[in-house]
């Protein structure tokens, strides 16, 4: 789950984490009140789950509160465009009027989890402000790594070093460090997966603050956190995606004309792979899971095909404790309410799999039915006039 930057913001200054003062706002003529509490001049930025604000546009500097208001009218209400939006954009719904600092450097500093470390890495970088990914493909030692225990925290001596790395002297330096302190906790106690802050700065008084913020959480702990749960914005998020999620399905909505169903994140990975070796594209990631019900299947294939650009699907399963005759009935029963009109390809193996076929074979649905992974993929990418890979 992600957050708006304002709501990244919050969570940061609970844990001590200085940010800039600023004012969410709905409406234009809320700009006025809110710049001139801020003290007139002012940065109005758009609100949207997606980086790359500034370059489309949805990130300008006010002088007054005059033009704040005139900024919030323009940037309100508009389809940004950015790079992590696609061509289609998003539509900014609220903008955070937020005061102007005066900065001196821009730095970047962000926590991830390193999956090979088994620890969360703080990462920083004197080049702030940019793409981080373009820094680490243009000049890799640029960027500085610091692996910590969430459970103790962020070591001196790792602050310290981070600190030395990115140029921080006199009054900055002391206050890096005890920026990064806090980052490490607000990271852990909000089991936040990715926190980034790009830039950070620092001020000509000697200050160093998030000038932004982008926070991603684990879902799988967000029980424990009802008021980082009450912060989503499903108009943010793939109408498919939140459907699914009301049945506990993994469903990530992606480019292609091929839909996958699939019981494991594994096997949905290779599903993927398989796909894209015999010429075709994915729409989409979707685990059922290994204890998924008849309804949850039947709730996974019809949001499968509510994607228009679903033009075939690969059902592809191997029952372990989802057993393949109730795959198969959930199936069926979805594919008749929704009157099937793409290709389906099935694949079951494992535990009830000969039941599984024997009543896809009675349903009166037109199907194949795939021998193999190899030749499920291939049928589909066939039958919705995708190209043959060759090895």
């Amino acid at each position: 789950m992600n957050v708006h930057e304002y709501q990244g913001k919050e969570i940061l200054a609970q844990h001590g984490v200085p940010v800039p003062r600023g004012i969410v706002i709905t409406d234009a003529g809320e700009a006025r009140a809110a710049a001139e509490k801020l003290g007139g001049k002012v940065v109005v930025k758009a609100q949207i789950h997606a980086g790359g604000r500034g370059k489309g546009g949805g990130v300008k500097l006010a002088a007054d509160p005059d033009e704040a208001v005139e900024l919030a009218q323009q940037i309100l209400g508009m389809t940004l465009v950015t790079k992590q939006t696609g061509p289609a954009g998003r539509l900014v719904r609220r903008v955070l009027i937020e005061e102007a600092l005066p900065i001196d450097r821009e730095l970047y500093l962000g926590i991830v989890l390193d999956r090979e470390q088994g620890f969360p890495a703080m990462m920083a970088s004197r080049f702030g402000g940019m793409e981080i990914e373009e820094v680490a493909a243009e000049n890799p030692a640029a960027i500085l790594k610091a692996h910590f225990d969430p459970d103790v925290g962020l070591h001196p001596y790792l602050a310290r070093q981070l600190a030395f790395g990115l140029g921080l002297e006199g009054d900055a330096f002391k206050a890096g460090i005890k920026f990064m302190y806090a980052l490490a906790r607000a990271y852990a106690d909000s089991d936040a997966s990715l926190l980034e802050i790009n830039p950070l700065i620092t001020t000509t008084d000697g200050r160093v603050i998030a000038l932004d913020a982008k926070i991603g959480f684990d879902d799988s702990a967000l029980y424990r956190h009802p008021d980082i749960v009450e912060m989503r914005d499903l108009d943010e998020e793939e109408a498919l995606e939140v459907e699914a999620s009301k049945f506990d399905l993994n469903y990530i909505k992606l480019d292609g004309n091929i839909g996958c169903m699939v019981n494991g994140a594994g096997l949905a990975m290779s599903t993927m792979d398989i796909i894209n070796y015999y010429g075709g594209e994915p729409a989409n990631f979707l685990d059922v899971g290994g204890d998924a019900s008849q309804e949850r299947v039947a709730a996974a294939f019809r949001i499968l095909l509510s994607d228009p650009n679903v033009k075939g699907v690969l059902i592809n399963i191997f029952g372990g404790i989802v057993r393949c005759d109730m795959v198969a009935q959930g199936v069926i029963a979805a594919a008749k309410e929704v009157r099937l009109s793409v290709p389906l390809v099935v694949r079951l193996e494992g535990t009830n799999v000969e039941e599984g076929r024997r009543l896809l074979n009675e349903s009166g649905l037109d199907l194949l039915v795939g021998d193999g992974m190899a030749d499920g993929a291939e049928k589909v990418v066939a039958a919705v006039g995708g190209m043959r890979g060759q090895a």
